[in-house]
């Protein structure tokens, strides 16, 4: 197979070129040596000394909008997933995976409506990884919640046990995947913060820079341990809340203008 997406390449030495790099040697005339230079990781560990987080103006999120939601779908190669052949269309809505979803919300008492993203609120306390049988569902140091796809064995406890609905199933086959982002059938799968960038040094998520680049700045990305990151300065500024506070999880996303 040819590469036949933009940044995807479905064939085994399109992906061992792309992920660790192809050298050869010739040594003889039509003997060629090959080996693998294995990617440089990333040159500190992962620690507490930061928790990401998020704040989400639901006041400034515009009616319509979908920005946040097809960037990540592109970052993460949501958009590559393909409805088999004579799937009813409501049910593969249901069933493709989302990491983003944007809801309306209405207050019953005074008729407010509000309209924002949910996706996985990367609980200091998640119950997803309290419930998960094998370990595939961990939090790491820095607070970003993820799901180890190798140990994923589908059961979807995560799922029962999440508050928010934020995490996936992946009912069908996965022929073609993002390296950075790798999905099969059989496994749970959620926001995970664009973890990608934050192991190459990047300082935001794809949805938040498509919601600046839209002109609406509803999504503001940040380190909340760091009393001077934009983040933390206006989470003191402005009166936030989180969703399903009464669970005491402290989540890292964070709301105002509910």
């Amino acid at each position: 197979m040819n590469e036949n997406k933009e940044g995807v390449d479905t064939s085994r030495r399109g992906f061992l070129g792309s992920a660790v790099g192809v050298a050869a040697v010739t040594v003889a005339p039509g003997v060629v040596l090959h080996s693998l230079a294995v990617a440089e990781p990333r040159a500190e560990a992962v620690t507490d000394a930061v928790r990401w987080g998020m704040l989400i103006d639901s006041s400034k999120c515009a009616d319509g909008c979908e920005a946040c939601v097809a960037a990540c779908n592109q970052e993460n190669g949501l958009n590559l997933q393909e409805k088999p052949e004579g799937e009813d269309e409501a049910k593969w809505d249901r069933q493709v995976s989302k990491w983003i979803r944007t809801l309306k919300v209405r207050d019953n008492l005074t008729g407010h409506e509000s309209r924002l993203p949910m996706m996985c609120q990367h609980c200091e306390h998640p119950p997803c990884v309290d419930v998960c049988p094998t370990g595939a569902s961990f939090k790491r140091a820095d607070g970003i919640v993820m799901v180890d796809r190798h140990t994923c064995i589908g059961c979807r406890y995560c799922m029962m046990a999440c508050p928010y609905k934020a995490r996936s199933f992946i009912h069908e086959a996965v022929d073609v995947k993002l390296t950075r982002a790798p999905r099969g059938k059989g496994c749970v799968e959620s926001c995970n913060l664009c973890v990608h960038r934050r192991d190459d040094g990047g300082s935001s998520t794809a949805c938040a820079d498509a919601c600046a680049a839209e002109g609406h700045e509803a999504i503001l990305f940040g380190d909340l341990k760091d009393p001077e990151s934009a983040l933390s300065k206006a989470l003191a500024a402005l009166p936030s809340r989180q969703i399903r506070g009464d669970l005491a999880l402290n989540t890292g996303v964070r709301y105002v203008g509910l």
